[in-house]
């Protein structure tokens, strides 16, 4: 099928869904729909499951996060369910006496929604709603609907609606579960496989569209990136809402949108900080997570190039959070995968205030509270090799001492860069 791609968004969206099959272009019409995927404090079910890669205390702080991922896109959790399965169902993910019993609770109540932890394939989601009869949606369908709600720039927006298609192009068997014939062998080649076959092959020819346009954004923003002369390149990492773009705003001045949200900064900023007379570019990029879809990876490979081409990484935790050190696991296996771990980092943990809050109460005593901070300081200090700062960004606490630490690391990278100068830029 020869399909001419016309240049306006809307009017491409109106042909490419008329030549979908309807289930296909149903369900893609339901992905599409950025603004009213979901609607404010819409109920919701979690479900997870206990198995052998993962322990129950494990399944539920990710749940803990689904929670915090639903609300950011508008819903609350109302009820969660587990299950404990060596492997997940190949047909409904959990087990039938499990579903029933969440469809029993569904009964009466004002349920719009069941959120899996897990990824689904096309046909247990298709299954699971049978039983069901409420929108069943999966980890990564939920941070694909925060990212498309976030998305500003053409880029971000041209990388989400390709993560999108590709998260739909494995699922479309799955919508076509109710056109195959019964039984096996001669005869089972139905109608349902060539309509398959046609909505694959349009949609495969969306993802190479949607690739060659971002391959020309990607261009357009590695020619601005070499435009910036020889000022050393500075970019905060580091897990979703742990502060990054707070510190970007004490930092460099700018106003960067910060918000107690997951993913409130999906768009790469970066701008020009002056420290001490010495000069440096900043960026503050995308937040990592758990279990972040493969295809969001892939689609904003171009967002963290910003991290593969900075000299210095400054790596934001938030020391308040229970799991933390999972967090801090996550991104350095994601700076691995970028194959940028062994970069020069400086290991920012913020907001102290709530850790100590959290950890001490009014009855310790005051040496006590010193000797936690200072285990505390000693065994990063030793895990960094002496490259932590403990800071709290909404208080401003100890911020002269982030840039003069940062301040360091930069000089010391503008004499490795340019050895032979007689001049640097400070």
């Amino acid at each position: 099928m020869n399909v001419r791609w016309p240049e306006n968004q809307v009017a491409f969206n109106f042909l490419f869904l008329q030549h979908l099959s309807p289930e296909a272009g149903g369900v893609l019409l339901n992905m599409l729909d950025k603004k009213n995927r979901m609607a404010p404090e819409e109920r919701a079910l979690l479900v997870g499951l206990v198995h052998k890669d993962q322990t129950e205390q494990q399944v539920q702080e990710y749940l803990d996060e689904l929670a915090f991922l639903a609300e950011t896109a508008g819903a609350i959790a109302v009820k969660r369910f587990t299950q404990k399965l060596q492997y997940p169902d190949s047909r409904t993910f959990i087990g039938k006496g499990k579903l029933e019993e969440i469809k029993n609770y569904v009964e009466g109540k004002k349920i719009r929604i069941v959120i899996f932890d897990d990824e689904l394939s096309g046909a247990q989601i298709n299954n699971i709603e049978k039983v069901l009869d409420i929108k069943t949606i999966d980890r990564s369908d939920l941070i694909l609907d925060i990212f498309a709600r976030r998305a500003k720039t053409a880029q971000a927006k041209t990388q989400v609606e390709l993560a999108q298609y590709q998260y739909i192009l494995p699922r479309l068997r799955g919508m076509w579960k109710h056109l195959e014939r019964l039984g096996g062998g001669i005869g089972t080649r139905g109608p349902g496989e060539s309509e398959i076959e046609t909505d694959r092959r349009i949609v495969r020819d969306k993802i190479s569209l949607l690739r060659k346009r971002l391959a020309e954004i990607d261009k357009q923003a590695f020619t601005q990136r070499k435009d910036r002369g020889e000022f050393i390149r500075v970019a905060l990492v580091g897990y979703t809402n742990v502060g990054k773009s707070t510190i970007m705003n004490l930092l460099s001045k700018r106003n960067v949108f910060a918000e107690d949200k997951l993913f409130a900064t999906l768009d790469t900023t970066t701008g020009k900080v002056v420290v001490d007379s010495t000069p440096f570019l900043l960026s503050d990029t995308v937040g990592f997570i758990r279990k972040l879809p493969h295809h969001l990876v892939e689609s904003f490979k171009s967002t963290l190039d910003e991290v593969r081409e900075a000299d210095i990484l400054l790596h934001v935790v938030d020391v308040s959070h229970a799991n933390y050190e999972e967090q801090i696991a996550v991104v350095n296996k994601t700076l691995q995968e970028l194959n940028v771990f062994d970069k020069p980092t400086l290991t920012i943990f913020n907001k102290m205030d709530l850790y100590e809050e959290k950890t001490f109460d009014k009855w310790l005593e005051e040496s006590t509270k010193k000797e936690i901070l200072e285990d505390l300081r000693e065994k990063w200090q030793r895990e960094t090799n002496g490259n932590a700062v403990f800071i709290s960004a909404i208080e401003k606490r100890n911020i002269d001492l982030l840039r003069k630490s940062i301040l360091k690391k930069v000089r010391e990278m503008y004499r490795v860069r340019y050895p032979y100068k007689t001049e640097l830029p400070y």
